[in-house]
């Protein structure tokens, strides 16, 4: 193999709920003399701890995990990591790939592993470790100092959504799935496994109102009886409607605004 020449051992992690295609990784690794595999994690939760225990040199990262998405994996780490930690973005789908580049992560692979682009991959690593340069694979977008929302559309593509972006989320119980709308007058669907309860911890400012529907207080303008009125631009448009349920819970949180 072409690879740089390299007596320290790197330190790796594997995190992909797809056991066959972590272990073609695993066994396409040990080839490097200079690689430490350290584990492998099949959940984004998992992935986390077996992070923050091993300290790695590099992660390969599935974009999209059973609990999580490879960019909350990061999100969820970025606080703590003070050593030089890269990251390679690892899917089967390369319609990820350009958001992938975009929020700077080192570098991508897409399954199934062809040698040469893995070869690429550990040559520019070593490069990088070799010449001191910093990685900046856990930076995320500026959103203004706030955690983004990190949604993946049915198409596919990767989203970072401000939480000043969106209004409301409503249910589709057509595709029993959660949308988010937003200040263009869209709305963006998101995964499957994204609940309520979800939205609800992700961001004080997302609170429910009704089985279909949570809001962003910040748009809230008043409660008027069973409604919600809503500041521009989500003013206009379908009636977000209170349930009796949710009605105590929204006033006691409208107060505290």
């Amino acid at each position: 193999m072409g690879y740089m020449k390299n007596e320290k051992m790197y330190k790796t992690v594997i995190i992909d709920d797809e056991k066959s295609a972590a272990s073609e990784l695993s066994n396409a690794l040990s080839r490097y003399a200079c690689i430490s595999i350290e584990g492998v994690a099949c959940t984004g939760k998992d992935g986390i701890d077996l992070v923050l225990k091993t300290r790695p040199d590099l992660i390969f990262l599935d974009v999209e995990l059973p609990d999580m998405l490879g960019m909350e994996v990061l999100a969820a780490v970025r606080e703590v990591v003070d050593w030089n930690l890269n990251v390679v973005f690892y899917t089967a789908h390369d319609k990820y790939m350009l958001d992938a580049l975009r929020s700077k992560a080192f570098d991508f692979l897409i399954k199934p592993i062809v040698d040469d682009e893995l070869e690429g991959i550990i040559n520019r690593f070593l490069g990088r470790m070799e010449s001191g340069e910093q990685s900046t694979a856990v930076a995320l977008p500026d959103m203004g100092g706030e955690k983004p929302l990190v949604v993946v559309t049915p198409v596919g593509d990767l989203r970072f959504l401000k939480i000043s972006d969106i209004g409301y989320f409503r249910y589709d119980l057509t595709r029993k799935n959660w949308e988010a709308a937003v200040a263009d007058g869209t709305f963006i669907p998101l995964r499957h496994t994204v609940n309520s309860d979800y939205l609800c911890t992700f961001n004080p400012a997302f609170v429910q109102v009704g089985r279909s529907c949570i809001i962003n207080t910040r748009y809230l303008v008043m409660v008027q009886g069973v409604k919600c009125i809503m500041y521009p631009p989500f003013n206009v448009g379908e009636e977000l409607q209170i349930s009796k349920k949710y009605k105590k819970m929204l006033l006691d949180k409208f107060c505290q605004l």
